[in-house]
């Protein structure tokens, strides 16, 4: 397939212009094989190679040369943050800005199946779409399993299970021949489909379809049958899609993968995969179970050299690389590595001892810019009466924190979202966006779900036309007011309560989105020390982050064996080779790889005492600092 595109826009010179109007230097001849490079290729890149830099630069290259009115760039991520800084980036250059329009698209993978291929399909056969959520899904189920009479055969089998009734919650479509099969989010039902609970569970969660009520894993179910029954669909999205340029390939699922494939991998759209293979998340549930395996390719443009670090993280990050072995070049700033050693006594003390080895290391200037950040890779505690096991052991209050990706804190973020769709003047787009997330938000608490924004009344006087006024003034108002932003909030609930006859006190905490601070701080800034307060979060909200200096806190692994930061330690020093150790500590070790990997100035582990001891001479040698924390 040609690209509308001349050679002309990669020419040398004007990458040196683009590349200095966003203050980017291409030392390397791989960055250059990537920029200029119209087939499809993968980019395997280090963590601070400037992997976002190069990809913006090379959209915006694009756009400065595209010529087709009708045929666009597709560019597809996997969360709203990572597009979000595409966009963001592409506003930074007047060519890249040309990206953000029609018939270009700029989104999640989610998004993309949604657009051109679940809903459409949804609704060819007269369904009326009312949400696509996991959380309002499982509200709504659970809702429609307790209050009605033809479920309470399988309600009264699921209440005889433990966590019985998240079979329900989380129930999934799945394409199995020419139908969609009804199965449970892990494993298999406890009871077989011809029974009166299985028959009862699949027609509780077709209704819910009739409803328009799904899960994000039923639209890929629905694409995939779709692109199966009209394989013309396929042609013409990819006719649409010459280029398509695929971030963080490394968290592709393998039914993500699958499903890209059928639209692209044999149109000759040019298809460019960019990622880390060595930073892939493992993610908990079913969605991600099976990971694709396919990136990278051989013969994969290889970005190894990362300006974040130096050679001191860069070497330990080496020595951690799971996926695939990988030699990092560490040219950024001279770090330090160290390692705080407690005592069940002297837990509360270890993030003051982090704050305070901060201040000696990093310049205050850049803690004052960036604070150091505190993580672990599991957030709650267990049963286990093991000790330490989570965040919540060394950041007081932390598992009542409401996590980046909950329900509470995305009604702020949504607005921003938004406000980035009206300026580039997608006035419908922003609309919807911002008004989808309320209604998301405010499901679990109304019978009837609120419905899609053109069917919202219009006559100013209605609770429909305030609605659209107050969503047009969120999406014009400046967001970092917060007494201002308070004041719409409020206004909101009012007329929510008036739209769906709910009482307000019974709606969601709305005002809580108001929390300006979307990370929680593990502990109060002290007055009259020299210690900059840190922030707290898991080692997965931190992806794709860069931190002046990061603390990695040793947490209990998921089988209650097995302590991560105690298993990393070993390794480094020299106890054990990766390669063969069991997948629960190399999947351990992945997570430790991407913390490990954030900071610029000083990388941090906390860990008991007797967990580390007779590794301490190796450490030391390799030019750790050992810290002793103490009970005060």
């Amino acid at each position: 397939m040609t690209i509308p595109v001349g050679p002309a826009a990669f020419a040398k010179d004007r990458i040196e212009a683009a590349a200095a109007q966003l203050g980017l230097v291409l030392p390397h001849q791989e960055q250059w094989d990537f920029l200029q490079s119209l087939t499809s290729q993968d980019l395997q890149a280090a963590p601070g190679s400037g992997k976002t830099s190069l990809i913006s630069l090379k959209l915006a290259l694009l756009a400065q040369g595209w010529a087709s009115p009708t045929r666009g760039v597709c560019v597809l991520s996997h969360t709203n943050t990572a597009k979000d800084e595409i966009a963001s980036r592409l506003m930074e250059a007047p060519a890249g800005q040309r990206l953000l329009h029609y018939p270009h698209f700029i989104g999640t993978i989610q998004s993309f199946v949604n657009t051109f291929i679940a809903l459409p399909a949804v609704r060819a056969k007269g369904v009326e779409v009312q949400i696509v959520d996991d959380a309002a899904y499982a509200a709504a189920a659970l809702r429609m399993l307790e209050g009605r009479h033809e479920y309470r055969t399988l309600r009264s089998t699921l209440d005889r299970r433990w966590e019985g009734r998240n079979l329900v919650a989380r129930a999934r479509f799945v394409r199995e021949g020419p139908e969609l099969s009804v199965v449970p989010a892990i494993g298999t039902l406890p009871f077989a489909p011809d029974t009166p609970s299985g028959r009862q569970f699949i027609a509780l969660k077709r209704r819910l379809a009739w409803n328009g009520i799904y899960r994000f894993d039923d639209m890929f179910a629905i694409a995939e049958r779709h692109l199966a029954d009209h394989p013309d669909i396929a042609l013409a999205v990819s006719q649409r899609f010459p280029f398509v340029l695929l971030d963080e390939m490394q968290d592709t699922s393998a039914v993500q993968e699958k499903l890209l494939d059928t639209v692209f991998a044999s149109s000759g759209s040019v298809v460019q995969r960019v990622g880390d293979v060595n930073q892939r998340i493992f993610a908990d549930d079913a969605k991600n179970e099976m990971a694709s395996r396919s990136f990278p390719m051989p013969g994969a443009t290889e970005l190894s050299v990362s300006r974040r670090f130096g050679s001191s993280i860069a070497n330990l990050a080496s020595e951690l690389t799971v996926q695939r072995r990988q030699r990092i070049d560490g040219v950024g700033p001279q770090g330090t590595i160290a390692l705080l050693l407690f005592e069940e006594g002297s837990v509360a003390e270890v993030v003051p001892a982090f704050e305070r080895l901060a201040a000696e290391f990093v310049p205050e200037h850049l803690l004052l810019s960036n604070p150091p950040r505190v993580l672990g890779t599991r957030k709650k505690k267990g049963s286990s009466p093991k000790f330490p096991q989570s965040m919540a052991c060394y950041v007081a209050g932390f598992a009542e924190t409401p996590d980046p990706a909950d329900e509470l804190g995305r009604l702020l973020r949504a607005t921003h979202t938004a406000q980035e769709l009206w300026l580039a003047g997608e006035g419908h787009a922003a609309a919807s966006t911002l008004w989808d997330t309320v209604r998301a938000v405010v499901r679990p608490s109304v019978e009837t779900p609120l419905a899609p924004i053109g069917r919202l009344e219009r006559d100013p006087r209605s609770a429909g036309g305030q609605v659209r006024a107050l969503l047009v003034d969120m999406l014009t108002a400046p967001l970092d007011d917060e007494a201002a932003w308070m004041a719409r909030v409020d206004r909101l609930v009012v007329t929510l309560s008036v739209l769906t006859g709910v009482h307000r006190s019974d709606l969601p905490r709305l005002d809580r989105v108001t929390e300006f601070k979307q990370q929680t701080s593990a502990s109060n800034l002290r007055r009259g020390s020299a210690a900059v307060s840190s922030i707290a979060g898991t080692i997965q909200s931190a992806k794709g982050e860069t931190h002046t200096a990061t603390l990695i806190v040793d947490c209990l692994g998921r089988t209650g064996t097995r302590y991560d930061v105690k298993e990393a330690i070993a390794l480094l020093a020299g106890q054990g080779e990766l390669n063969r150790a069991p997948d629960t500590v190399k999947q351990a070790m992945q997570l430790i790889f991407v913390g490990a990997t954030r900071p610029t100035h000083l990388l941090a582990f906390a860990t008991l005492r007797q967990h580390a001891m007779t590794h301490l001479d190796v450490l030391k040698a390799r030019g750790w600092s050992v810290r002793y924390v103490n009970a005060h």
